[in-house]
């Protein structure tokens, strides 16, 4: 990269370093949410709710619905696509 080029695009630079930051939090974001223990861990309270009448059937299929889908993505812990690694 040029001079000129590294002077035009320098007011990016804050815009480009959050951006960085931004994408790296929704990874760890993902990588946790995926992990089986946190989906198991969140399974466990769906079904404490339900038995303490916190929420109703429908809310609790819908809910287990899409943790158990989290369980069956291929995007693991690790953070990869493409299966379990």
């Amino acid at each position: 990269m040029g001079l000129v080029t590294g002077l035009l695009l320098l007011p990016l630079a804050p815009v480009r370093g959050t951006l960085w930051v931004a994408d790296h939090l929704l990874q760890e974001a993902e990588r946790q949410m995926s992990d089986p223990r946190t989906v198991q861990a969140r399974l466990a309270a769906l079904n404490r709710a339900l038995e303490e009448g916190a929420i109703d059937e429908a809310a609790f299929e819908e809910e287990e619905e899409r943790l158990l889908a989290r369980l069956d993505s291929p995007v693991r812990y690790t953070g990869h696509r493409g299966g379990a690694s």
